[in-house]
């Protein structure tokens, strides 16, 4: 869906997966309130009560963004940010305190967050913080009404069938996009000749490898002459579509 429940305009990560968000805070029903505010917002959200615990989920999860209580049980929140910044360099960190003056707001900032609010706050303004963090580090996209794929800078529009590539129109034939919708359906996942036999062509895997083949070489031809690829083969497995890491 690229509406959320909130009804606000969905926000997604560049390649259309759900935004991840890490909300630190020791208090595990404030904690619970903040990640309900941020699931209704269609994110994938993980909580982690003190600062030993935030780093190992910051470890598996990868966030887009933290939500990090400056006061902790065994560490306080400006340590643990530096130590997210080794798991994740260009991590969005939105500081919660219970203090307001000025010196812990410059110490917010100077130790690396994006912004800072002070508690008691309301969970629109947590909210609209980190949607703002998020768009302007270029790390959120609004999804656009209408049937739309997206995967890195590749783009496909199921309703017109159009595809774009950082803009530029891309023509395919029938056989070709639906090849591609199926990829882009799938993204990071590889998917055996096979899978995509029955999938685009409809009929059993029995000798027919090379039309998959064929084809993939067809889209690649398309979709990334003259640019970093986004079609990879995976040997002895199949094929799987990937943006480009940046």
């Amino acid at each position: 869906m690229n509406t959320p429940r909130s009804g606000r305009p969905a926000l997604a990560r560049p390649d259309g997966t759900p935004l991840r968000v890490l909300v630190v805070d020791d208090d595990p029903d404030l904690a619970e309130v903040l990640s309900g505010a941020l699931r209704y917002e269609g994110w994938e959200v993980r909580t982690a009560g003190d600062g030993a615990a935030a780093v190992a989920e910051a470890r598996d999860l990868m966030p887009d963004a933290v939500v990090l209580d400056v006061m902790l049980p065994d560490t306080d929140g400006f340590a643990v940010l530096r130590e997210l910044h080794h798991v994740k360099p260009d991590v969005c960190v939105l500081f919660l305190t219970a203090r307001d003056a000025v010196e812990d707001r410059i110490a917010g900032i100077t130790a690396g967050g994006d912004d800072y609010v002070t508690k008691p706050f309301s969970l629109e303004e947590v909210v609209a913080r980190l949607r703002g963090l998020l768009r302007r580090a270029g790390m959120a996209r609004q999804l656009e009404d209408g049937p739309r794929l997206t995967v890195g800078d590749l783009v496909m529009d199921e309703e017109a069938r159009e595809v774009t590539r950082a803009g530029e129109l891309i023509e395919l034939s029938p056989t070709e996009f639906e090849l591609l919708r199926f990829l882009m359906r799938n993204p990071r996942r590889v998917l055996s000749k096979a899978q995509i036999l029955d999938r685009v062509w409809s009929y059993d895997f029995g000798g027919q490898a090379h039309v998959v083949e064929l084809y993939i070489s067809y889209l690649r031809k398309k979709v990334d002459a003259g640019r970093e690829p986004m079609i990879h083969t995976v040997r002895g497995a199949g094929y799987v579509l990937k943006p480009v890491a940046r």
